[in-house]
């Protein structure tokens, strides 16, 4: 009986972890930038485009809400998706400038996992 006591508690207190993601109103949406200044321009002049426009049907920048179950595929699968281009985006989001460095720090920075390394 306690053993059961002692599942039931543990099952219940796996279920007080982080709450589930929600969707950035469209003004945070359009207010977030990369720290780094360089990061920032690339993101402001390719990938802000449609990744900040909901009729892009492209993921919106730090909606973890769609980006979580991207990044389960895997960072490298995204950059390649990203490098080859996919459904509607262009080859490397027409990010001329962009090293496949960049496009994983811009992947990781709209996904909102710039912190994970």
């Amino acid at each position: 009986m306690r053993l059961l006591m002692v599942c039931a508690a543990c099952v219940l207190l796996s279920a007080c972890g982080d709450p589930p993601a929600m969707p950035l109103t469209e003004e945070q949406r359009l207010a977030l930038r990369p720290a780094d200044a360089r990061l920032a321009t690339l993101y402001d002049g390719s990938c802000k485009a449609c990744h900040t426009v909901k009729a892009s049907l492209a993921p919106l920048a730090g909606d973890r809400t769609v980006w979580d179950l991207r990044w389960e595929q895997g960072e490298p699968a995204l950059l390649e998706a990203t490098i080859q281009g996919k459904g509607g985006m262009p080859a490397g989001g027409q990010c001329f400038e962009c090293t496949p460095e960049d496009l994983q720090a811009l992947i990781r920075f709209m996904a909102g996992r710039e912190d994970e390394r």
